[in-house]
């Protein structure tokens, strides 16, 4: 009599609590996790597949994504999901808000948010979520019931865009961020964000662990400043003039103005997006240091530890922070390596070529900003994060338990019984060279292009389902959006 759905033999699994992976089997009941044991007899599963000695990982929780940003939601949604799966991504979170690209439009989110859910619905390959961007006074009064209503338990602020706008060269909010006549999106509206968010915990005790706030940490005054002298001396290029132009110390002030409010709404939830060069990270630790009563939480992406600006393939690489110097990529994984890291995400922003590239085309200032990088989060950090002495275990925690944990995924993150059955096998010993053309992403091209890997992502596995067989999507779209918090594993 079978009483398993699946079972994946012959795989070596990896748990972020081991620092080693373990040969174990893994039984798949109803889309769970319910055995993990040496040798489960096959013909107790309706399926057995053999892992051939892989790696089996649990499925990335992809905290930071951009579903929609540049294309058509529906259209991202069906193939940046499709990306996803390739890199072993089985839960994507991607932000979301009014204004300017996504849907283009504004107004209330107990309208907007139902339109986002729809045009995703049916679409994705893995599962996914969603974190709100409140932008007006109305948005900040909507924040406890879009926790109730619609699972959304996450909020985001971007710092920079009321003066700098997305791509520089904008200070037009209005039109822009499509904020009501006479509203600032500014340090006040931070303030009263914040103030909101933290009115939602206290509406929702049993939640408010779960319920966070993340900042995009950059400082529009100094970037602006930064450009025009930049653009004036014209002695630099490419990514290292728009790294300058951002300088880092921009992304220190923004951390510390974001910290002190925090502070000052007692706010305890606080996540410090992409961190990326070693004056950021310097002083997200002091404020973690000077305000211990905030559980700050800092993350950092594929891109930042894979790429400087020197290596990455041509202005495909233009991203929000930018691309940094050799040594603050080094720092960066000085620091995922002594743990002051929660965790690394792609930050995957599927910009095609047309849309990408100004005129002329090697204009880094008439770049859009943001690249997909989902494909290779898993793979990438295996690849550098076992060559630097990272454990497999540690790996685990950062591409899926941490965030899961964080955002309210309780159910996700981890291969353990009780939890969703999100499986990416893993074969780390597969040279490959990254190849944009390789890509199951729309996006034409990749900063990564060129660069050599020594683990792939071979099969995916969404709740017991099998999206990506040796390498190539398969099945029908099985991801559901998460109504966030999903409940403790049974």
């Amino acid at each position: 009599m079978t009483t398993l759905d699946l079972i994946i033999k012959n795989v070596r699994v990896v748990r972020d609590d081991h620092p080693d992976a373990a040969s174990l089997d893994i039984g798949i009941r109803d889309g769970r996790i319910v055995r993990l044991e040496e040798g489960i007899d096959p013909a107790e599963a309706t399926r057995t597949v053999d892992g051939g000695g892989r790696l089996a990982f649990p499925g990335v929780v992809d905290a930071h994504q951009h579903w929609g940003i540049y294309n058509p939601l529906p259209d991202d949604t069906a193939s940046e999901s499709r990306a996803c799966a390739q890199g072993g991504v089985t839960t994507a979170l991607n932000y979301m808000r009014t204004g300017q690209y996504y849907l283009n439009k504004g107004g209330p989110y107990r309208e907007f948010f139902p339109e986002v859910l729809q045009a995703a619905e049916g679409r994705a390959y893995v599962d996914y979520a969603f974190h709100l961007a409140p932008m007006s006074t109305e948005h900040i009064g909507e924040i406890p019931d879009i926790v109730e209503d619609f699972g959304v338990s996450s909020f985001k602020i971007f710092m920079f865009y009321g003066g700098h706008g997305l791509h520089g060269r904008s200070a037009d909010q209005s039109s822009f961020l499509m904020t009501p006549e006479g509203e600032r999106y500014d340090l006040a509206h931070f303030e009263f964000v914040m103030r909101g968010v933290q009115a939602a915990r206290e509406k929702h005790p049993e939640l408010a662990d779960q319920i966070s706030l993340s900042l995009h940490c950059e400082t529009a005054e100094i970037m602006t400043a930064y450009t025009a002298m930049i653009e004036e001396a014209g002695t630099l290029s490419g990514l290292e003039a728009y790294s300058a132009s951002r300088p880092p110390h921009s992304e220190g002030l923004a951390v510390t103005i974001a910290s002190y409010l925090a502070h000052e709404t007692q706010l305890p939830n606080i996540n410090l997006l992409h961190l990326t060069s070693a004056k950021a990270l310097e002083a997200a630790l002091l404020m973690a240091a000077t305000f211990p009563h905030i559980d700050f939480r800092r993350e950092v992406t594929v891109g930042h530890l894979l790429a400087t600006y020197e290596t990455a393939h041509g202005i495909g690489g233009k991203v929000n922070p930018p691309l940094r110097s050799a040594e603050d990529v080094e720092t960066l994984w000085q620091h995922v390596l002594d743990g002051s890291v929660d965790w690394v995400c792609s930050d995957h922003a599927c910009c095609r070529e047309e849309m990408k590239f100004g005129e002329p085309a090697d204009d880094v200032f008439l770049a859009k900003s943001g690249f997909g990088g989902a494909e290779y989060l898993l793979a990438g950090m295996v690849t550098e994060g076992t060559r630097r002495g990272l454990s497999l275990g540690r790996i685990a925690a950062l591409t899926a338990y941490n965030p899961a944990q964080r955002f309210g995924l309780n159910t996700k993150g981890r291969i353990s019984v009780g939890y969703d059955a999100d499986i990416a096998l893993v074969d780390p010993d597969d040279s490959w060279t990254v190849r944009a053309a390789e890509s199951l992403s729309t996006q034409e091209y990749t900063p990564f292009e060129g660069f050599p890997l020594t683990a792939r992502v071979t099969d995916t596995f969404v709740r017991g389902h099998q999206v990506l067989t040796d390498g190539a999507v398969t099945g029908d779209p099985v991801g559901r959006y998460v109504a966030r918090p999903t409940g403790s594993p049974a």
